[in-house]
């Protein structure tokens, strides 16, 4: 087995994906997942805690990438437009690799309950993160929230389209992103 390759972390979440669809979750060791990824069990445990904790990876860099985008939206930014700064910011991060992962991560979830709990879990804490960037700005708590939980929505819904699009057309994440911003704010201005 490999020890020192580059992409050990990037192997073994694709590696836990395709195991967790074709097996389950439940069925799927650690010991497999890093065989299947070329590496040995202490590379994996370099990487991850634990199998619950690769549905996650990358959530602090994504939390992160959030807030500073929203921290760095020009003064007097809206908060929706607070929030799409950091849409934007999160989405120029994302790569072939992402893009390519996104079907099957949706696969695995959709297979696993225990999977479901870790990716809601993951929404909240991004919500989070950009609700507290938002909050930093100045922007009441209450808006805050609302603003944040469009954002993750735009989010997810930006990143699932993005992910099952056609490959060629050149679209990046952050054109998808903007999108459904703009279609869940014109949305929410129909609530009354």
């Amino acid at each position: 087995m490999a020890r020192w390759e580059p992409g050990a972390r990037e192997r073994l979440v694709v590696a836990a994906v395709d195991l967790f669809i074709e097996q389950g979750y439940d069925q799927t060791t650690v010991a497999q997942i890093a065989e299947r990824a070329g590496v040995t069990k202490s590379t994996f445990f370099r990487h991850f805690p634990d199998k619950r904790e690769l549905l996650v990876a990358g959530q602090e860099t994504l939390s992160r990438l959030l807030s500073e985008g929203i921290a760095e939206a020009p003064e007097g930014a809206t908060p929706l437009e607070a929030v799409a700064a950091g849409l934007r910011r999160a989405s120029s991060e994302m790569t072939e690799f992402n893009r390519q992962l996104g079907p099957r991560l949706k696969a695995a979830v959709a297979a696993s309950a225990e999977l479901q709990e870790r990716d809601a879990l993951k929404s909240v804490g991004l919500g989070v993160a950009m609700a507290e960037a938002l909050v930093a700005r100045g922007v009441p708590d209450p808006t805050a929230l609302v603003a944040a939980e469009l954002g993750m929505l735009a989010f997810k819904r930006g990143y699932a389209l993005w992910s099952e699009s056609d490959r060629d057309d050149g679209t990046d994440l952050a054109t998808y992103t903007s999108r459904v911003l703009d279609e869940l704010r014109a949305a929410s201005a129909q609530l009354g």
